[in-house]
């Protein structure tokens, strides 16, 4: 049988990052969202398992079955994290694909360690360039709102989750939504698996990093997606913003998507992943 302990690496900081690494052939690294886990990403790494690819999830730090440090929670070392996943699995020719505030973690560790590693880039529904609205981002999102956000967690976190994933995340809010309980309970017991300081720390992590920089230094083939009816990353402050930052990048829109689309229509994300993979 064997250990448990293969499915973790231990960080120069000494956190454990819990991952997942299945299948064989080149290799896609999935970068989840605040605050899930690599559980997230059932749907796709069934698929492109099945289409013969090697893939690899991890829990980010404070997040899923990883360690639940008090501090460090900011994308500088997220990105570092992904690096150490990287070089303990010597992984080259990889394509990372990340959701939400995994979108800029993936983007980040793209730019900043991922040199002669790295095939491709995906952005999913993605925070970059910021979040937060600042005299260089007018239209970005007011701090209020990320305050609300910390208050709620603070308060109620299990609330505060469930309100989340029965509402905005997946758009279960609209009328003509066909709700599922699954999906609700499912992003539920991810979130509450982590450590509420890891995820209140990472609401600053996820709003306020501005990832302009990075985005100027990817070179590789970069694909932006993203709903336009994304509620909680406006589509106007990043994803179309994103695109014009990257040097090699395209962004394909869903019309009528929520942000939690990958869940919600794997169905057609997942084809249009594989359209990019090998083309």
């Amino acid at each position: 049988m064997t250990s448990m302990m293969q499915n973790f690496i231990k960080t120069e900081d000494g956190i454990e990052i819990f991952y997942k690494d299945w299948g064989s052939g080149q290799p896609i690294v999935f970068h989840h969202g605040w605050p899930l886990s690599s559980d997230d990403w059932d749907a796709q790494l069934l698929y492109f398992l099945s289409k013969g690819y090697r893939v690899i999830a991890h829990d980010r730090r404070g997040h899923g079955r990883s360690t639940q440090v008090s501090d460090d929670h900011d994308i500088a070392h997220y990105a570092a994290d992904v690096a150490a996943l990287a070089a303990k699995l010597d992984l080259r020719d990889a394509i990372h694909i990340g959701h939400s505030t995994g979108g800029g973690e993936a983007a980040a560790y793209v730019a900043r360690h991922g040199a002669g590693r790295v095939a491709k880039l995906v952005m999913v529904g993605a925070v970059p360039p910021i979040m937060l609205r600042t005299p260089s981002n007018p239209g970005g999102l007011p701090i209020e709102v990320f305050d609300g956000f910390r208050a709620q967690l603070a308060t109620n976190r299990s609330q505060f989750y469930l309100d989340v994933a029965s509402g905005p995340f997946y758009g279960f809010n609209r009328a003509d939504a066909k709700v599922s309980t699954g999906m609700i309970q499912n992003w539920w017991r991810q979130g509450m698996m982590g450590g509420a300081k890891a995820h209140y720390d990472g609401i600053k992590a996820f709003s306020e990093t501005d990832f302009t920089e990075d985005l100027k230094k990817i070179d590789v083939p970069t694909l932006v997606m993203h709903g336009d009816d994304d509620q909680i990353v406006p589509i106007d402050n990043s994803a179309r913003l994103a695109l014009k930052l990257l040097k090699n990048g395209a962004l394909k829109i869903y019309e009528g998507y929520p942000h939690g689309m990958l869940t919600t229509h794997a169905d057609v994300i997942n084809p249009d992943l594989l359209a990019f993979i090998e083309g």
